[in-house]
C-alpha cells in the first residue's frame, strides 16, 4: 500500500504513451508501422521499469527539513529554509512542495530542483504574515524523478511546525541597530537641532550635517584636523507609555495589515529605542474597556513582556471610551510622562466628542496623538474624473481628506501634538516625534 500511494507518473510517461497511441492507429491504416509500434511499446516499458527499479532500490533516497526562526514577524519577510539531501548515486530531479499555513492561501508553493548524487541542496524563500496568532506548517513533499524522469516518488516528512507570529521584532531590531549607530537620519528620521543643553556630558565625536555648531570642539578639531564636537546626554529615565486603541476604527486594513497592527509594531520599536534612550516604556491597550496596563520600567526584560503583551491583541468592535482610558491613566500613571496616543479619527465630529477627555489628559502629561492618513483617498482625489458620478466621489474624498486637516488643526488649538501619517511611515514618524520632543526637553 505504501509503494502504491508513494508512485506517480511524469509527464513524460504520459507523453510517451499517447505517441505509442497515436503509432497504433497509424499502424491500422499502414500495417508495416505495427512492428515499429511493438518495439516502441517494449522500449518504453523496458525503461519504465529500470526507472522504477531505480528509484526504489534505495530505502530511503532523499530527505528534507526546514529551518525557520522560533517566531516570525507580523507585517515583515520572514527567511524560510529548507535543506534537501540526495542519498541516490545517480543525480536527481526533484520537484518539492512545502505545505504553508492556510493564513497565507497559498497553494502553488512549488520548487524544481537538481541535485547531484550524494550532495545537498539548500531552498530558500520568504514569506509575510499580516496577521498576529499560531502558524501551522505541514509536511514537506519530495517527488523525486528516476533518471530517466519516467516515475516520480513521493517522499514525505512530517515537518509539522506550531510557530507563533508576533509583532514585527525585524523591524525593532532594524531601527534599534540604526538608533546605536546613530544613523537613524539614513531611514528617514530627522535630525533635530538640539535647544540647550543636559548638564552631563557623553562624548567628542566627529561632526555631522544637522549638529548646532555651537558644540564643536575646535582643540579637538586641531588635533584631529577634523571638525569634532561636543556630544551631550539627553534627560534620562523619563517615562514613555504607547496607549494603543483597539476599537473598530483600528479595523481598517492596508495592505493587508490592519491600523492596529501598523500601531502594535510602531509601539514595540518606539518602546524598544526609549529603552535603549535610558527611558522607561510601557504599554496600556484600551476600547470599550481598559485591556492591559504594563508599567513604564526600565528592567532588563521589559522588552519581553511588552513583546508577549502586544502578541495577543486583538480588535474588539467596539466604540472607544476614552473617559476610562483618562480614568485609568490619572491612577496608575502618577508622573507626567510622554503619552503616544495610536488612534484613528475620519471625521472631525468623531474627534470633538474625544476632545475634552484628551484635553484633560494634555493637562498632565505631554499627549501626541497619532492618526492615520486615508491613502486610498489621495489615489482617488489625484485620478481625473471621466465623468459625473466620479465629480461627485471626488468631492466627497476632497471633503474627508479636508477633514483630516482640521482634526490637526483642533487639536493644535487645544496644545496637543499630533502626528498625520500614512500607515507605511508610521514608524519612521513616531521616532521623528519622539526625538524632537527629547532634544526640545519638553517632557
Amino acid at each position: 500500500m505504501h509503494f502504491i500511494r508513494s508512485l506517480y507518473f511524469s509527464n513524460r510517461l504520459y507523453l510517451g504513451l499517447a505517441g505509442l497511441v497515436v503509432l497504433f492507429v497509424l499502424s491500422f491504416f499502414l500495417p508495416l508501422l505495427l512492428v515499429f509500434s511493438k518495439i516502441a511499446f517494449g522500449v518504453l516499458l523496458l525503461c519504465f521499469l529500470l526507472d522504477l527499479f531505480l528509484l526504489y532500490r534505495t530505502k530511503k533516497g532523499t530527505f528534507a527539513s526546514r529551518s525557520m526562526q522560533e517566531k516570525l514577524s507580523n507585517g515583515s519577510d520572514n527567511d524560510i529554509y529548507l535543506y534537501l539531501e540526495n542519498k541516490y548515486s545517480f543525480s536527481l530531479h526533484a520537484e518539492v512542495i512545502d505545505e504553508l499555513p492556510f493564513q497565507f492561501q497559498k497553494r502553488d508553493n512549488l520548487f524544481r530542483v537538481y541535485i547531484p548524487g550524494g550532495r545537498t541542496h539548500v531552498l530558500h524563500y520568504t514569506l509575510r504574515p499580516t496577521k498576529r496568532g499560531s502558524y501551522h506548517f505541514g509536511a514537506i513533499n519530495v517527488f523525486a524523478l528516476g533518471p530517466l524522469q519516467l516515475v516520480k516518488r513521493r517522499y514525505r516528512f512530517a515537518q509539522d511546525q506550531e510557530v507563533p507570529v508576533y509583532p514585527s521584532f525585524i523591524q525593532m531590531r532594524h531601527y534599534e541597530l540604526m538608533a546605536i549607530s546613530n544613523k537613524l537620519q539614513e531611514v528617514g528620521t530627522k535630525r533635530v537641532r538640539r535647544i540647550g543643553n543636559s548638564s552631563e556630558f557623553e562624548q567628542i565625536r566627529p561632526y555631522v550635517t544637522g549638529d548646532d555648531q555651537r558644540t564643536i570642539n575646535w582643540k579637538a578639531s586641531a588635533r584631529r584636523s577634523e571638525l569634532m564636537v561636543n556630544s551631550y546626554q539627553d534627560e534620562r529615565s523619563q517615562q514613555v507609555y504607547c496607549l494603543i486603541d483597539k476599537g473598530r476604527v483600528m479595523q481598517m486594513p492596508f495592505e493587508g495589515l490592519t491600523l492596529l497592527d501598523y500601531a502594535i509594531n510602531a509601539s514595540l520599536v518606539i518602546a524598544n529605542i526609549a529603552l535603549k534612550k535610558q527611558d522607561k516604556a510601557g504599554i496600556i491597550t484600551f476600547s470599550n474597556t481598559i485591556s492591559n496596563l504594563l508599567p513604564a520600567q526600565r528592567k532588563p526584560d521589559q522588552i519581553r513582556r511588552i513583546l508577549e503583551l502586544l502578541y495577543n491583541q486583538k480588535t474588539h468592535y467596539q466604540e472607544t471610551d476614552y473617559e476610562r482610558l483618562y480614568v485609568a491613566v490619572r491612577q496608575k500613571v502618577t508622573q507626567r510622562s510622554l503619552l503616544l496616543l495610536f488612534t484613528n479619527f475620519e471625521t472631525l465630529s468623531g474627534c470633538r466628542r474625544q476632545l475634552p477627555y484628551l484635553r484633560a489628559l494634555a493637562r498632565h502629561h505631554l499627549l501626541v496623538v497619532v492618526f492615520f492618513e486615508n491613502t486610498e483617498l489621495h489615489t482617488l482625489l489625484h485620478k481625473p474624473a471621466a465623468n459625473t458620478e466620479e465629480v461627485y466621489t471626488k468631492a466627497i474624498a476632497q471633503k474627508f481628506d479636508y477633514e483630516k486637516r482640521q482634526i490637526v488643526k483642533e487639536l493644535q488649538q487645544h496644545g496637543i501634538l499630533t502626528i498625520l501619517t500614512p500607515p507605511e511611515q508610521l514608524t519612521v514618524n513616531t521616532i521623528n516625534k519622539y526625538l524632537d520632543i527629547k532634544a526640545r526637553g519638553m517632557i
